[in-house]
C-alpha cells in the first residue's frame, strides 16, 4: 500500500516532507527552515527585492549546489529576470524573490542560502547587471583556517577605522560562516568607481596593520593573516542579511552593532534562535547608515590598484611557468 504524501498548505504554497532532516549536521528539519524564513519574511524580502537571486540548495542524498537558473516547473507567481552572463556567454533566468509565496516556494525547494546580487540592476524583460545601480560596497572579511573570531573582529575594526578616516560609515553582520561582511551604503557611484573604492578601502585597512590583515588574493600569499576581500562588486552575489547557511547548526548571517561585535558569537545566531533575537524588527535596516557619497580621492586611489582576480591570474601563470622552468612542483594557488 502506497503511503500518501503529506502536504501542508501555507499561503497557497504546497509544502512537503517538512519533517525530514534539512542536511547532515543541520540540527534542524526542513520545517524549521520554512518556519524561520516565514518568520523573517519581511526583512529578508527587503534584501532580495529587485535583485537577481542565486540560491544554495540541499537535496536529500546530494551535495549542496548553487542554482541560478529558475527551473521550468516553477509556478507562475515566481517572477524572474534574464541576465546575460559574460563569463558563461549565455543567458541566465534568475528568480526574483519579492513576496512571501515565492520565499515559501524556494524554502520548499530546500533553498537554504540566499545570495542576491550586490548591485541593483535595471529591471525589465532583460536585465543588464553592469548597467545597474550601486547601492553598497562590500568588504568581506575571511579568516584563515582554524582561526577564532577574535582576529576577524580586529580586522573589521581596522576596516571601520579606514572608513571613518575617509568620512564613511558602515554596518556589520556575521557572514553565517567564519567571517563578517562590512557593508557601506553609497550613492551616485558608477560601477567601475565602486569597485575601485572598495579596493582602496581594503588597502587602507591593510596598511593599518599588515601583520593582521591582507588583501592578497592568492591563498599562498596570505599566511595566517585575515583576508579582506574587495572583489564583491558588479554581478557578484553575497549571502544577504538573515540568510541561513549550509553549515553545522544552520547559522544565519546576522546583524551586529559595532559595540557588540567584540563579544559576538556567530554560532549563537541560527534559524532556531534568530527570530526571537530579532523580536519582529528589521535590525539590519536599523543599523545601516544612510547612503553616502564616496570621496573622489578614495576612488582615484582605487583606480591605481590592480583588480585582484586579474592580478592573481597573471601571477599564478607566472609562478607556474617559473616552476616548470625550474623543475619544481607547482606552487599552491
Amino acid at each position: 500500500m502506497t503511503r500518501a504524501r503529506q502536504v501542508e498548505l501555507r499561503d497557497g504554497v504546497e509544502l512537503t516532507n517538512l519533517d525530514q532532516p534539512l542536511f547532515t549536521g543541520a540540527e534542524a528539519s526542513k520545517r524549521e527552515l520554512v518556519d524561520y524564513l516565514d518568520a523573517v519574511a519581511e526583512p529578508i524580502l527587503a534584501e532580495l527585492t529587485g535583485r537577481p537571486l542565486s540560491v544554495l540548495r540541499v537535496r536529500p542524498g546530494q551535495r549542496p549546489f548553487m542554482q541560478k537558473n529558475l527551473p521550468e516547473h516553477a509556478p507562475d507567481y515566481v517572477r524572474s529576470t534574464i541576465v546575460w552572463s559574460q563569463a558563461g556567454h549565455r543567458e541566465i533566468r534568475y528568480p526574483l524573490c519579492e513576496d512571501r509565496r515565492t520565499l515559501l516556494w524556494l524554502a520548499n525547494q530546500r533553498a537554504v542560502e540566499y545570495h542576491p546580487t550586490v548591485i541593483l540592476p535595471e529591471s525589465g524583460e532583460h536585465t543588464e547587471i553592469l548597467a545597474g545601480r550601486v547601492t553598497h560596497l562590500v568588504l568581506d572579511i575571511d579568516p584563515p583556517a582554524d582561526s577564532g573570531f577574535a582576529p576577524v573582529v580586529r580586522t573589521a575594526l581596522l576596516v571601520r577605522q579606514a572608513l571613518a578616516e575617509a568620512g564613511l560609515a558602515a554596518a556589520v553582520k556575521t557572514s553565517g560562516s567564519k567571517g563578517v561582511h562590512v557593508i557601506v551604503p553609497v550613492r551616485d557611484l558608477a560601477l567601475p568607481d565602486a569597485a575601485a573604492a572598495t579596493r582602496a578601502l581594503a588597502a587602507r585597512a591593510e596598511r593599518l596593520d599588515p601583520a593582521l590583515a591582507t588583501t592578497a588574493f592568492l591563498k599562498a600569499d596570505r599566511g595566517d593573516r585575515v583576508f579582506i576581500d574587495a572583489t564583491r562588486s558588479g554581478g557578484a552575489s553575497l549571502a544577504c542579511a538573515y540568510s541561513p547557511r549550509v553549515r553545522p547548526g544552520t547559522p544565519v548571517s546576522f546583524p551586529v552593532a559595532w559595540d557588540e561585535l567584540p563579544e559576538a558569537n556567530p554560532a549563537r545566531f541560527t534559524i532556531r534562535t534568530a527570530p526571537a533575537l530579532l523580536g519582529g524588527t528589521d535590525r539590519w535596516a536599523e543599523l545601516l547608515p544612510a547612503p553616502q557619497q564616496v570621496p573622489a580621492e578614495v576612488v582615484a586611489e582605487g583606480h591605481t590598484i590592480p583588480v585582484a582576480r586579474v592580478a592573481a591570474m597573471h601571477e599564478g601563470k607566472r609562478r607556474k611557468r617559473a616552476a616548470q622552468r625550474d623543475g619544481t612542483p607547482d606552487p599552491e594557488r
